[in-house]
């Protein structure tokens, strides 16, 4: 089997903002079976606010690992790393195991912004909003990705705003 993708899913505003309050601006039922329809089966990483934030935790059908330097955090139903390099490593060995082509990072910003270089794939959420919020994604170098898949959908039942669903793959 071929070295997993390292891929980054996130929904954000068209002005980036992707978090308020600890909880996501907007609600998209919608994207949220989208998200969990592409990673489900798949090892997912996370922050410890994005752990916290999570209304069921752990998320079912998958491996979650939470990042944080609490030395003593335990994360019920998951598994903790004290770096992301931990986490990816044992993301990874999880999806070889599991004999899945792809790891996911879930959030917040600074897991995010410590994931991007190590990504070979962002699957972006693009909301049809620019919301109010205190956490917003990472700028990403346009020149360094190529869209290689793009879905426009309409506000359904459980909507607040339409949104595009973009795959990029690195360059």
């Amino acid at each position: 089997m071929t070295q997993p993708r390292i891929c980054l899913i996130v929904a954000r505003g068209r002005n980036g903002v992707i978090g308020s309050d600890g909880d996501l601006p907007w609600r998209l039922s919608s994207d949220l079976k989208h998200f969990k329809a592409v990673t489900s089966g798949k090892p997912i990483i996370m922050g410890r606010k994005t752990w916290d934030s999570l209304p069921r935790r752990p998320l079912p059908g998958r491996l979650n690992i939470v990042v944080t330097r609490q030395a003593d955090f335990i994360a019920e139903g998951g598994q903790v790393a004290g770096d992301l390099t931990a986490a990816l490593a044992h993301a990874l060995a999880q999806a070889h195991l599991d004999e899945v082509d792809e790891v996911f990072v879930i959030g917040g910003a600074q897991i995010y912004a410590a994931a991007l270089d190590h990504a070979h794939r962002l699957y972006i959420t693009e909301v049809d909003a620019e919301p109010d919020g205190d956490v917003a994604f990472p700028a990403i170098d346009a020149s360094a990705w190529a869209e290689v898949s793009r879905t426009v959908c309409e506000a359904g039942a459980g909507d607040d705003h339409g949104f595009v669903c973009r795959v990029l793959e690195r360059v």
